[in-house]
């Protein structure tokens, strides 16, 4: 576990040095508006790779996520117990011929009406990389395979096609997929999404017709629309100038989302015309934040502490009016 979680802290010291280089957005006041009352939640234990990497929010005020360094799916509950619900297992070789980072690791997630959990595992082998589930009660399971050679990171669910969508940050590809399983299309690979150096495509979410994502190197958000044929549309870049960039969370306010800023520790408010600025920093408890989901007026924030080490948390603020 030590060699692993060394591993992940230089796969994470690029990733500093990557955002570094890119612009930093204007700073504001963590606590002023629009967010207000951060507090911990959860602390999450590190030694047993408990690093959040994304998170699905479930009914009654739960919240399942991925520990990836730890390889495993696991229910944190209002009270900020955690219970482990599945381990995915060790590649043959450790994993240490996954692409970048060296380490087998599970990542972006998501939740089904019924309950059943999609949930992505990358480990540099065909015979594990690719799309899980996990249904009420049962075993995970892999529904497709992707590229060993890539790197898939975040998911998101179409419920109304019944069709995940999967960014990989190596390949810089989106990926489609059904939710019944099978073989994965390359739904886009546009220029937008690919890496320079580090990650490319990262966070990942379906919002107004539309497929949404980011990219951690280049510091930007776009839009692909998803043409009536499913086929993607022209690619957009809807924000610029955000270091470090990993998941994001539409507000409900039109265009407007939340996004979490790896590298400095921040979350920003990005507005429909692309400015942005800081809502949340380190001194609100963030450390290397992965994900962010809302639940009514409740911000659910995810730090993994890759390059603090520290604290992996679990962060929860107030959207004021």
């Amino acid at each position: 576990m030590l060699k692993k979680l060394s591993m992940s802290a230089v796969s994470a010291a690029v990733l500093v040095a990557a955002a570094a280089a890119a612009p930093t957005p204007a700073s504001a006041s963590a606590g002023s508006a629009p967010l207000s009352s951060a507090r911990i939640a959860a602390h999450f234990d590190r030694l047993k790779g408990q690093t959040p990497e994304n998170v699905a929010l479930a009914p009654g005020g739960a919240a399942y996520v991925t520990f990836a360094q730890g390889r495993q799916v696991a229910k944190v509950f209002p009270n900020g117990t955690t219970r482990i619900l599945a381990t995915l297992p060790l590649p043959s070789d450790g994993g240490i011929h996954t692409p970048v980072l060296g380490f087998p690791l599970t990542v972006g997630i998501v939740r089904a009406h019924d309950g059943t959990l999609y949930f992505l595992y990358a480990t540099g082998t065909a015979d594990l990389t690719g799309v899980w589930r996990l249904r009420p009660g049962g075993e995970p399971q892999r529904i497709a395979a992707l590229p060993a050679n890539g790197l898939p990171n975040g998911l998101a669910l179409d419920p109304r096609t019944r069709t995940l969508y999967v960014t990989d940050s190596v390949l810089g590809t989106v990926w489609s997929v059904p939710t019944t399983g099978g073989t994965p299309t390359a739904w886009s690979t546009a220029p937008e999404l690919a890496p320079a150096g580090f990650l490319g495509a990262n966070g990942l979410k379906i919002h107004n017709g539309a497929v949404w994502a980011t990219n951690l190197d280049k510091g930007t958000v776009v839009r692909i629309p998803i043409l009536r044929d499913g086929r993607a549309g022209s690619v957009r870049t809807e924000a610029t100038g955000l270091p470090g960039i990993d998941d994001f969370a539409f507000t409900g306010c039109g265009d407007q989302l939340l996004a979490a800023l790896n590298g400095p520790s921040e979350v920003a408010l990005v507005q429909p015309d692309g400015s942005h600025s800081t809502v949340l920093a380190s001194a609100d408890g963030l450390q290397n934040p992965t994900s962010i989901a809302l639940r009514g007026d409740t911000v659910y924030v995810l730090s993994a502490a890759y390059v603090t080490g520290k604290d992996p948390n679990l962060i929860l603020a107030r959207v004021n009016d």
